[in-house]
């Protein structure tokens, strides 16, 4: 053929072959072929509908071409496919001019797919992958097939739903939602089209890696678009001046992998795990995008700044070729959760620091001993049986035999012994010697019914040690039982899920209203919080009142393991519970002389300052309930200080203690109680 390149003629053959010339038999039937829906990814949301999470092969939610704007359709056939309307699947005007272009300008060959051939690649009946004339007709043939079976309508929403657009992300509502943090409803007319534009390259013109490509490809959509009359000059002009933007962190509203672990982890056991990848649910959960936020920052920071300290000997996070095996990394771990107390919805959980690297939720599926952070559970049983926050202990030295006849000689964290102390400086102090003698006296196995009752469900020993932490607890468990101080007496079981909708937007689950449980005589509560709140003030959980504004009423307990392998915070207001763990997967000292109050409480103090500067109201104090008498006594012994309540507390020296109905040290108390002793004394 005279003025033809010998190379060339393969192009002849494909434009006979695609203009229906039997050259090659299909392999597939194209009477079988028809339009079938992908599996699509189940979508997590935080409690306002902010994206948290996606969990499935392919992140995917199918739309109803009905429910788009026209101009979305529109913008992808104005550049894929613009005779999309006039042809059988095979565009054969568009074969032959890309035969002509090829003919006459050389260089690489230019192919003329249409949207209903892309679609036959998309749902994997031919792999476009293969440039040769067999995949060429077979692809022709199924597409006109695909034509005939459906309409241009049905044709082009599959499209929409099946291609990808980079990053994984598969069809338009996963596009729209990741690079504009929207649904694919909602789309501007500049925004459908720089969605348009990525089909062609999903590398080339992603609009956070390249702008500027991204841009151009673009406003080409967009003439397109008005050369194809589908907006107006108008409607053009104004989208060529609106700025090419695409919403940061992929259209999270926050981070939380563990979380939505944790949610697939529920869902499997209600509806099956290839459902929970396939079936498209809709999970709304009790997340607070902003609290999440400021749990992943505090959490982040506070572990770096542990890494930071002179003499931290053990292998950094980020640094070198650290090997994870079965889950356990090298590195310092740590989490945090935080829940409303009066409802027990989880708004914010972090359950390690790498989920690359980790998948193991530290706060819900782990086990560490809660060391002095299980103290509050002794005296909470103390007050319960009449011991009140000016009693005196011993905090002199002691020796046990251990039901494995070892000895045991507990001490304090700080070697030293105070003598006879309050029961409130014991525990603002977390002295544990003071505090081990007063288990013994009110009997360990309360303690535990007391732990139990407030929501640890793991198994306790009944022997001593426990009343310093030595027995394992999951952290949500512990930190969801300082609820009941927080509430003054009530606890809801932790929950995390809210409501199910399947694909097509039915319910399928929806939660029961909290149903907060009375664990706690609130008199009691109030007790124990009375010694918290001076745990934060001038105890051993300083750092975390350090920083928040001094309008919030702030209470917590620290605590520290043996060895300083684990450390803890746990601290609440009115209207937040919050804990912090920090710890080796495999337990290990953390660094030498490392505390709950001088690690974990930082992060913790971070965290409540950003939660109560952006998010959360500051509630009122807590109010003593009915049935307290409040007397000033003197801090060092609790006895009383013989002045008003209205009378300032010089310095240090006075508190204002509260006491329940008789048992306050009054003399008509103390009289009352002896007669009543004597009472039953007295022969029958």
């Amino acid at each position: 053929m005279p003025g033809v390149r010998p190379q060339r003629l393969p192009w002849l053959i494909v434009a006979a072959a695609l203009a229906g010339a039997p050259l090659v038999r299909a392999q597939a039937s194209p009477d079988d072929v028809t339009i079938t829906r992908p599996p699509q990814s189940t979508v997590v949301y935080d409690r306002d509908g902010g994206l948290i999470g996606e969990i499935g092969p392919q992140a995917r939610t199918w739309v109803r071409i009905v429910d788009l704007p026209a101009y979305v359709g529109h913008a992808f056939v104005a550049v894929e496919d613009h005779r999309f309307y006039q042809h059988d699947g095979v565009d054969v005007v568009g074969v032959v001019g890309a035969l002509r272009d090829n003919l006459l300008r050389g260089g690489r060959p230019r192919g003329a797919s249409t949207i209903t051939q892309q679609l036959v690649g998309a749902m994997g009946l031919v792999d476009r992958r293969e440039l040769n004339l067999d995949r060429k007709v077979r692809e022709a043939r199924l597409a006109r097939a695909l034509e005939r079976r459906h309409t241009k309508a049905e044709i082009l929403e599959a499209y929409l739903n099946y291609i990808l657009f980079g990053h994984g992300w598969y069809g338009i509502e996963a596009a729209a939602r990741h690079y504009f943090g929207k649904q694919a409803h909602e789309l501007t007319i500049p925004e459908a089209a720089t969605l348009a534009s990525l089909p062609k390259s999903p590398v080339l013109y992603d609009p956070r890696e390249h702008p500027a490509a991204a841009l151009r490809r673009r406003n080409t959509v967009l003439r397109l678009m008005r050369d194809e009359r589908y907006i107006t000059e108008l409607q053009y002009r104004q989208a060529l001046g609106h700025p090419l933007h695409a919403v940061d962190d992929d259209g999270y509203s926050a981070r939380a992998p563990y979380v939505v672990e944790w949610v697939r982890q529920w869902l499997a056991e209600r509806f099956g795990l290839t459902a929970v990848n396939t079936a498209g649910f809709q999970v709304v959960t009790t997340i607070e995008a902003s609290l999440q936020a400021a749990a992943n920052l505090a959490v982040a920071q506070g572990l770096a700044r542990v890494e930071s300290l002179p003499g931290y000997r053990w292998p950094r996070y980020g640094r070198g070729n650290l090997r994870v095996r079965a889950g356990r990394t090298p590195y310092l771990q740590g989490g945090m959760v935080a829940l409303d107390p009066a409802t027990g919805d989880i708004l914010a959980l972090v359950g390690g620091r790498d989920y690359r690297d980790s998948e193991f939720n530290r706060m819900v599926q782990g086990r560490r001993q809660a060391g002095s952070a299980f103290k509050p559970f002794v005296y909470a049983t103390a007050f319960a049986q009449g011991v009140t926050p000016a009693a005196i202990l011993q905090d002199t030295p002691l020796s046990y035999t251990l039901p494995n006849r070892t000895v045991w000689s507990p001490e304090n964290s700080d070697g030293a012994f105070r003598g006879a102390v309050t029961a409130r400086t014991a525990l603002m102090r977390s002295i544990n010697v003071a505090t081990i003698r007063l288990a013994e006296a009110i009997g360990i196995d309360s303690v535990i019914e007391t732990a139990h009752r407030l929501g640890i469900t793991t198994a306790i020993p009944p022997y001593l040690p426990t009343a310093i932490g030595a027995a394992d607890v999951r952290p949500i468990e512990l930190i969801s039982a300082y609820s009941a101080f927080a509430t003054l007496g009530s606890r809801a079981a932790p929950r995390v899920v809210t409501a199910v909708r399947d694909a097509s937007g039915a319910t399928v689950y929806e939660a029961q209203p909290p149903q907060p449980e009375s664990v706690v005589d609130p008199r009691i509560a109030f007790q124990v919080v009375s010694l918290l709140r001076d745990a934060v003030e001038r105890g051993t959980g300083t750092a975390a009142r350090r920083g928040v504004d001094p309008a919030v009423p702030v209470a917590g307990k620290t605590g520290t393991t043996n060895d300083n392998a684990d450390v803890w915070f746990v601290g609440f207001t009115p209207n937040l519970v919050a804990g912090v763990w920090m710890g080796f997967d495999r337990p290990q000292t953390i660094t030498p002389g490392a505390f709950g109050g001088t690690l974990a409480a930082p992060i913790w103090g971070q965290f409540a300052r950003a939660a109560y500067t952006r998010t959360l109201p500051v509630p009122p104090p807590w109010q003593p309930p009915q049935g307290l008498v409040p007397l000033v006594v003197r801090r060092h012994d609790g006895t009383l200080a013989g002045v008003s309540l209205a009378t300032r507390a010089s310095g240090d020296s006075l508190i204002t203690e509260y006491f329940l109905e008789g048992t306050e040290p009054t003399p008509q108390a103390i009289a009352k109680r002896l007669l009543s002793r004597l009472w039953y004394l007295l022969p029958r």
